[in-house]
């Protein structure tokens, strides 16, 4: 699992740059995918270092896949791609939905 606490901890910094590169950096729509991208993508980072502080697999990679997933289009969507990637932006966010369920089964089967 260190592994994914690395991936967990690298997301949580690249969650703060693009937060601050949308408060900053960036105007309009392209500022608020990047502060949203980073507001979920922080979240999850440390949803993801609970998750393996649980050994609850599963969830940490959820959350980071996710994470990289919802937050990485609206990244991309902000920076120029086109905006049919939104289209795989709820890939991202189901993931981590589907990691919130995992780990809460988790705990409750302790």
């Amino acid at each position: 699992m260190m592994l994914v606490t690395a991936l967990a901890a690298l997301s949580g910094a690249i969650a703060v740059a693009a937060g601050a590169f949308g408060a900053h950096g960036a105007t309009g729509e392209a500022a608020e995918w990047l502060r949203t991208g980073g507001h979920y993508q922080l979240i999850h980072a440390v949803a993801a270092l609970v998750a393996v502080r649980m050994a609850a697999n599963v969830p940490a990679w959820l959350f980071v896949a996710g994470a990289a997933i919802f937050a990485g289009t609206l990244y991309a969507m902000a920076l120029g791609a086109p905006r049919w990637l939104g289209a795989v932006t709820p890939i991202g966010g189901a993931a981590l939905i589907v990691g919130w369920l995992w780990l809460a089964w988790h705990a409750l089967k302790g």
